[in-house]
């Protein structure tokens, strides 16, 4: 079983930083449920900008908690960081 830890960007530019077994799952409810993470509800639409497969539950909730105590600026440096890494990959 996969355990990612993402991040997303709201439609007021707020970044939100979560984990998951199922990203699509996660992100359609994001956007779409009435339950789950209330701070993602008023910001919708979100959009995925970053995401990072781990091997246990427990090192996805570590790196959860890495990131979210990261800055701002920090957060939008690892997302372009990510990104550069996928435009690099053939």
């Amino acid at each position: 079983m996969a355990h990612i830890v993402y991040i997303v960007e709201c439609a007021d530019k707020s970044l939100y930083t979560g984990w998951t077994n199922d990203l699509e799952k996660r992100i359609h409810s994001h956007n779409h449920a009435t339950i789950g993470a209330k701070y993602t509800r008023g910001r919708r639409p979100v959009k995925l900008v970053y995401s990072e497969v781990l091997p246990s539950l427990k090192c996805a909730l570590q790196r959860e908690a890495e990131i979210k105590r990261l800055s701002r600026v920090q957060k939008k440096a690892l997302i372009r960081q990510k990104q550069g890494e996928s435009l690099a990959t053939p």
